[in-house]
């Protein structure tokens, strides 16, 4: 696949999320930055803004660029550790001993009911074992509401639903059709409710003006 046809893989955590939030990003290029958001886009620059850093047996790699021909995605790691390993494969030019790959995602809030954060973790897994011709079995959420981080195993189930997702992600870009509005629970943290239901806050703006007005007569 030319990298022109390559999809971002947080698409996938949009899509995961709610698949018409996806099209008004991907397709539409609409985006409000609210307060979680921004939170999470200044973690994500700090995160990408430090060094590359070696502590005896880990290497910390920031930043590194991810692409999957086979999925026809790209994107960028927040943490990759290396750890020295015995029993992997992977030589690193310029350190000695064998490496163990392990992705680490961050996030702003907390571990949420979905996983939708598990399926963009699992895509950068999967760039990695393409790129490097290793096998990653898990790898790690950092939450920056609990400061701890949350173990994804990367089993079977979770790729699979990962590969799909990429898939019905170029499907829906091939398309160019926004689905239509599903109101849900999920709604409540979406920083595009506005722009996907306008009607729906017009509504509730001229149901407030009404009471306003009956209550001053």
């Amino acid at each position: 696949m030319d990298s022109e046809e390559l999809l971002p893989i947080s698409g996938l955590q949009h899509l995961a999320f709610c698949a018409r939030q996806c099209a008004l990003i991907h397709l539409e290029r609409a985006w409000t930055e609210n307060v979680l958001t921004a939170e999470g886009r200044l973690m994500h620059e700090r995160v990408h803004s430090d060094e590359s850093e070696t502590r005896g047996d880990l290497r910390i790699v920031r930043g590194l660029p991810l692409v999957s021909r086979r999925l026809g995605l790209s994107g960028v790691a927040d943490v990759i550790e290396f750890h020295r390993d015995a029993n992997s494969p992977l030589r690193l030019e310029k350190y000695s001993g064998t490496w163990r790959v392990y992705p680490v995602e961050y996030k702003r809030g907390k571990q949420k009911k979905g996983d939708h954060d598990e399926v963009q973790l699992c895509a950068q897994a999967i760039c990695l074992e393409e790129t490097l011709g290793v096998s990653i079995p898990e790898g790690s959420l950092f939450y920056g509401k609990t400061r701890n981080r949350t173990v994804v195993p990367l089993d079977k189930t979770l790729r699979n639903k990962t590969e799909r997702l990429a898939a019905e992600f170029h499907q829906l870009m091939q398309s160019g059709v926004t689905p239509p509005p599903s109101a849900g629970e999920h709604c409540k943290s979406c920083s595009l409710a506005d722009e996907c239901m306008p009607d729906l806050k017009r509504k509730a703006a001229d149901y407030v003006a009404k009471m306003i007005e009956e209550n001053l007569k």
